[in-house]
Formats: structure tokens, sequence, C-alpha cells
């Protein structure tokens, strides 16, 4: 599986498997839960090329990876096994009432998110469709689609009995059906009835629940305790169905005789003091909010609006707190522009800028642009405030609202969900112009700009000169075959330089040569990679195939043993060059010094292909 080697670093710096409770993940973070986040490396975590940034926020330890979390998530899950600490090692610290809150939020709703953006965009087009003519709201076509798209917001009780019994470890398809129950047709006719509604005498005020949150949320959290209470006291040969049962015959008429009507009050309650709060002042509550947005993402505090969002879209219509916040995310896209068009061609500003940019852009997801660039720089945060501050004082003046539930980013542009329109379109141009501007002007002193340099005129990696120098170690090519540049190597870790400086062969042979004098330091417990201590303390690394560590060493045939003293040219490592082709698995071969920077130069000899023996680079003081 892809990003085997990335998700091992990442489990043994959070601490190790038995240090981890849990892990979910939302748009661009690994979330996880540990049973001491003492025993994670931060530092280390957060050098790593495929990690953002570290936060450690709302009961969670967040490792930020990106658009492509997904895939370290499930390369994660595929070599993990959770279970409960053992006792008396590391017990949890008790996380304060709004953290567990917060994590409760954000577990409940980061499944979710991809399903409600999805279902959001949706219904965002079908009004786009109808306002232009091109679909009526009568038609068969249209309301087969606005089923297809109203269906999570309609049954959001029962996905969120799902998410939150899952959180509070208790059984999530009980908490379903808690849910499910709120919207089933025998209690939903109940509204219709004439005369009193009761459960055994107590008055009953039937409520549509639909597309409700916090009735479940309150329900689903004291149907967990009820859980694990009847769990002590009743045989385990009988839980299978009495536990079950004993909760839903508890936790049905309760919900709607108490928490439910509760959870409306409160919902109602925190929507009306949001939009009291801009009824006060609109101009400084969306300042404020607008300004604060991108610290509260910093910290995954965000999260605690969703609720708020989604209640505000089912009782008003529109949602001005996402209104508002949609002006911080293109504050963050203008200051990546302006870095972008800051930076010169081949920079590495440009390497980083040019992909977030596409991607704050087009999904609307700001987290890489956050702790990839912003947080890298002082300046940047204070113009991300200030940005995001000039375009939410102009949406709140005007009230402007999120009408459908969507991602901020061109397509929710497009499908006009927002309104006023006007106002929106002036309040993220502000924002996204004031961005690009400052951060050209001022954004970035003359001392950082290092990154906005090209690295060379043959676009090699900025950390390759070609400068004059004493020559420490002549490196010269274990393998035969076509060269690579590093930075054109189909793996991250390898193209970044993370791991070391060189170059990569694929290879026309299968015996790998020592490429200098030295002795030899490592061999991979897969064998697929042989490390050697050399002239100068430079540290070579000989790494045969990308993830070729997955085959378990099968294919590989080590001539030397670790300790061994080599000489230029004497076979290390044989390996069978079919077989790892029909494992899918590339043969490129990175040649690299693994401590690079302690020297201050690596001089390559360019070349197209070469032979065994050949030189390939220098290394140099």
């Amino acid at each position: 599986m892809k990003y085997q080697e990335e998700a091992k670093k990442i489990i043994s710096l959070v601490g190790g498997e038995e240090n981890i409770r849990s892990l979910v993940h939302c748009a661009t973070r690994l979330r996880f839960e540990l049973t001491d986040e003492g025993k994670a490396d931060k530092e280390a975590l957060t050098g790593l090329s495929y990690v953002l940034q570290v936060v450690s926020s709302g009961g969670q330890y967040q490792v930020v990876i990106g658009p492509a979390v997904a895939d370290y998530f499930n390369a994660i899950m595929s070599l993990v096994h959770f279970g409960a600490p053992k006792a008396g090692e590391g017990e949890t610290k008790k996380a304060n009432p709004l953290s567990a809150a917060l994590k409760i939020i954000s577990g409940a709703f980061s499944p979710l998110i991809p399903l409600l953006a999805g279902s959001g965009m949706m219904k965002a087009v079908l009004t786009v469709l109808v306002q232009a003519g091109l679909l009526a709201e009568s038609s068969s076509t249209y309301l087969i689609l606005a089923a297809a798209s109203n269906a999570a917001f309609y049954f959001l009780p029962v996905f969120l009995g799902l998410t939150i019994s899952k959180q509070l470890g208790a059984n999530t398809y009980v908490g379903g059906a808690i849910g499910a129950a709120l919207l089933e047709p025998n209690f939903t006719g109940l509204m219709a009835a004439e005369g009193a509604v009761t459960f055994l005498g107590i008055g009953v005020t039937p409520i549509d629940y639909a597309s409700t949150i916090f009735p479940i949320f309150i329900a689903a959290m004291i149907y967990s305790v009820l859980e694990k209470g009847l769990k002590k006291i009743v045989k385990q040969e009988l839980q299978l169905f009495l536990v079950p049962m004993i909760c839903l015959m508890v936790m049905i008429p309760f919900t709607v005789i108490v928490f439910g009507p509760f959870g409306t009050i409160v919902a109602n309650s925190v929507s009306s003091a949001v939009m009291t709060l801009f009824s006060f002042n609109r101009l400084i509550a969306g300042a404020v909010l607008g300004a604060a947005y991108p610290y509260l993402t910093m910290l995954g505090l965000h999260w605690g609006f969703s609720p708020i969002t989604l209640q505000n879209l089912e009782l008003y219509g529109g949602d001005i707190i996402e209104g508002v916040t949609v002006c911080s995310v293109f504050a963050q896209t203008g200051i990546t522009a302006g870095l972008y068009l800051k930076g010169k061609k081949h920079s590495k500003i440009r390497e980083v800028a040019g992909p977030t940019l596409i991607t704050g852009v087009f999904a609307g997801i700001t987290e890489p642009i956050l702790y990839g660039l912003i947080m890298g720089h002082k300046r940047l945060m204070v113009i991300v405030a200030l940005a995001g501050a000039l375009g939410g004082a102009i949406a709140g003046l005007f009230q402007v609202m999120l009408t459908a539930f969507v991602f901020h980013n061109i397509f929710s542009t497009v499908t006009m969900a927002y309104s006023p329109f006007l106002p929106y379109l002036v309040g993220i141009a502000v924002s996204f112009v004031c961005g690009a501007v400052m951060t050209w002007l001022w954004g970035v002193p003359a001392g950082e700009r290092a990154d906005f340099e090209p690295a060379s005129e043959s676009a090699e990696p900025a950390a390759v000169k070609t400068a004059a120098g004493e020559t420490v170690l002549e490196m010269r090519a274990p393998l035969s075959g076509e060269v690579i540049p590093l930075e054109q190597v189909e793996d991250e870790v390898f193209a970044s330089g993370v791991t070391g400086l060189g170059l990569a062969i694929r290879p026309a042979d299968s015996v790998v040569l020592s490429p200098c004098d030295g002795e030899i330091s490592m061999i991979a417990d897969s064998l697929h990679a042989i490390g050697i201590a050399a002239a100068g303390d430079a540290e070579v690394l000989i790494h045969v195939g990308l993830n070729t560590t997955m085959l378990g060493g099968k294919g590989f045939e080590p001539l030397v043993k670790k300790g061994d003293i080599v000489k230029t040219g004497q076979p290390l490592l044989k390996f069978d060059m079919d077989f790892i082709k029909s494992k899918g698995y590339p043969l490129v071969t990175p040649v690299l010094i693994v401590n690079a920077e302690d020297f201050g130069e690596l001089e390559l000899i360019t070349k197209a292909s070469v032979k065994t023996g050949e030189p390939i680079y220098n290394v140099k003081q």
C-alpha cells in the first residue's frame, strides 16, 4: 500500500501503536487520541517533509498532512490495532469540558464532512438550474435529485447518532436507531394528531427533528452512559439483546419528552445569540470573526461552528457565520497568490505556493496554506488577520449568509451559494486582493526570502551546489542505468530531499556495488537498503526500489553484513529485478548522502546514464 513507510514513521513518532487510543481524519488532518501526548515527538513530526504542522487541541493530537490525508489514514489503519491501554500504563489526563466537547463535535462531524459538502454543493447546483429555468421544481428529475441532495441533511440525526456513539464507545447502530426513531412515520405523524399527545400520561410535544443537531447530541451522550452502566449489571450472556432493548425503551421516550425539546431550546438559543451579536453591530462582529477564524482553524476550534451553521441553515435558511468566514479563506488564498508572484521561477516558494493555491481556490482547503506558508512568517500572521477582518466587516455589514452547506471555493461561488451575492463578491475580493498586495509589498522581510530565489539555472534542488571546494568523498555509480534527478523520483519523501541528497538510478543490472570505501553501517531488515559510513563522516544510503520494504526481504540477497569494511566496486547486494517488477514496485534506486547538510556542497556530475564505477557526484566541504 502507498505511504506505508510514512505511516510507520508517524506511528513511531506519536509514541507507537500502544500509545494510540483512536484515529480519525478530516479534510487535511490526522486526529489522534493518544494515551500520553508526552510520548509524541512533535519536533520530529514537524520535521517530516509530508507533515505541515502538529497541533494539540480539543483533546486531539492533530498531524496536519494536507489533501492526501486519507491515503495516510488508510496506511496507518492498515498497520495498527487499537485497544485499551494496560492497567497502570499511561493513564489519559482528563480533558477540560471545552476540550472534551470540541473533541466530540470534531469526531462526530469529521466523517460526515465529505457527505455534507457534496450534498450541499448538489443543493446549490439545483438552485442555479432552477433559477436559470433549466429545471422545474415540479419535475420528477428535480425531485429525484432533490432527494439525493436532501437525504444527508434530513437524516442528520441518524448519522450523528452513529458517529457520536462511536466517539463515546457505545453501540453505533443503537445510537443511529435513536436518531431514526425521531424521524419514524409513527412519531412524525403525531405532529398532526388532534388533542394532547402523551406517553404513560406524561405530556409529549411532537417536534420535527429532521436536520436537527443538538437533540441527538444530548440523547447520544446520555445513551452512551446508560449502555455502559447496563453492561456492568446485565449478565454477559443476556447483553446481546437485553442491553439494546432497554436502551431503546428508555432513550426514545426520554428523548422525545426531555432531551429533544431541551436540545431544541438550546439550539435555538445559540443560533439566536449569534444572530443577536451580528444585529448588535454587524460590522464589528464580521471584522472580529474574519480576523480570528484562521487562528481558530490552526487550533481545530473551527469545528465548533459546524452545529451552529447547520442549525442556522435549518432555522433561517442561511448562516451568517460562514457568510463571514469565507472572507478569511480568500484572504489566505490571496496571501498564497502574493507569495507565488513574489517568488522567482524555479524557486522553492513557488513549488509550495502553486499547489496550495490551487487546493485553496478549487477545494476550499486552506490548512496547507496556514501551516505550510503563513505560520512560517510573522508578518503573514498579521496580514491574514487584517485581510480577513476587512472582508469580514463588509460581509457582516451586509449580512451575507451561506445558503447551502458547501466548502468555500470557486465552485460554491459559481453556484451562488451566498446571499446577498454582490456584497459577498466584494467581501471576498477585498480579502483576496488585500492579502495578495500586502504580502507582495510587506509580507516577507528580506532576511526571510531564501526560498524566493531560484535553486539554480539547471533547476536542481536548492541544497545542491556546484561551486569549487575540497572534495572529501568521490561517489561512483553502484549500478549501471538511467540517471534520474532526485526531485523527479516518484516518491515525495525522496524527492523532497528529506532523507538526503544525491540522485537516483533506474538500474540495468541486478548487483549493487559499493560506490565508495567505507564500513557497512546498516542493512535494512527488509534487505532493500544498505548504509555505508564513508570518508569525511559522510553517511551513504543506497535504497533499491521504491516502497520495496513491503516485500519483507523477498527478492534481495545481501553479500555483506553490518560492520564489514568494503572497498569501491565491491559487490554489496543482489536483487531479483523480474520478481520486484512483478510485484509492482519501481526499481528506481536513490543513492544519497543522508547527512548532506553537514557538508558545503554536493557536486553532481550530470549524465543521462552511467555505467557501474563511473563518477556520479563529489561531496565537498
